[in-house]
């Protein structure tokens, strides 16, 4: 069984699946073009000019056991939704906090199952972390993924262009990365964060470390401060919430 997106059936009916985004928003710098386009859909995403003042908040290589709970406490306080993009080998180690994210009005996205340099990998690989990772995220939450960020941001651009024609899957980048996998320290995420993010980014962080944590609330609360609004990459790029998509399996064609 595989999770395919153009098999997929949501609320909104099966053009939703694959709507591309209107015109005005697929502008040269903001969503790259025109060999990461495929069947008028984009397959890579850095940031999204929507004519919105809202950001992206993403959150990669989680759940962690002790953050990942630090970090939805902050954002519950807060009502703000972002995007976690999940390792498929801890979802299925924390299944629970898997669902608490989903539950909590989070978006999940798919960061394959191990974590490996994927532009080094073969295609079978590539594909098999992906759809484990897919696999596991839906048995814990009843809902697939429907976006990739790769590890590292290390993937091809035929691997982007693959993915997007063999799974409808987009690969989700960034614009605004304060390198906090150097750990800094907290001061230093938040004022990369704060000076860098302008309406339509995404923003890259990992919840996987303390001082990520720490920064977050000065940083979300300085980031709302200059009027910022926060969505999921599903609402940035004009998708159905998550939440509210209704999936069914099929099997794979021979």
């Amino acid at each position: 069984m595989i999770f395919d997106r153009r098999t997929f059936l949501s609320v909104a009916g099966a053009g939703v699946l694959s709507a591309a985004l209107p015109a005005p928003a697929l502008a040269q710098g903001v969503i790259s073009l025109p060999d990461d386009i495929v069947r008028q859909e984009a397959a890579t995403i850095t940031a999204v000019s929507n004519g919105l003042p809202m950001v992206a908040m993403t959150f990669d290589d989680g759940p962690h056991p002790t953050l990942t709970p630090r970090l939805l406490d902050i954002l519950r306080a807060r009502n703000i939704k972002a995007t976690f993009y999940l390792i498929g080998n801890r979802v299925a180690q924390w299944p629970d906090l898997t669902r608490r994210i989903a539950a909590e009005g989070h978006e999940i996205g798919n960061h394959s199952w191990s974590h490996p340099y994927l532009s080094r990998r073969t295609t079978a690989n590539v594909i098999s972390e992906i759809d484990a990772t897919s696999e596991v995220i839906y048995r814990a939450t009843g809902r697939p993924p429907v976006t990739f960020r790769p590890p590292y941001g290390a993937f091809t651009r035929a691997q982007r262009q693959m993915l997007h024609e063999n799974r409808r899957m987009p690969t989700i980048l960034w614009s605004v990365d304060p390198q906090d996998w150097r750990r800094p320290g907290a001061s230093v995420v938040a004022n990369r964060i704060l000076s860098r993010s302008r309406a339509g980014a995404i923003i890259l962080s990992h919840d996987i470390h303390s001082g990520t944590i720490a920064a977050m609330p000065s940083t979300l609360d300085g980031l709302r401060a200059r009027g910022l609004q926060f969505g999921t990459v599903s609402q940035m790029i004009g998708w159905p919430l998550w939440q509210t998509r209704h999936f069914r399996r099929v099997a794979q064609s021979s």
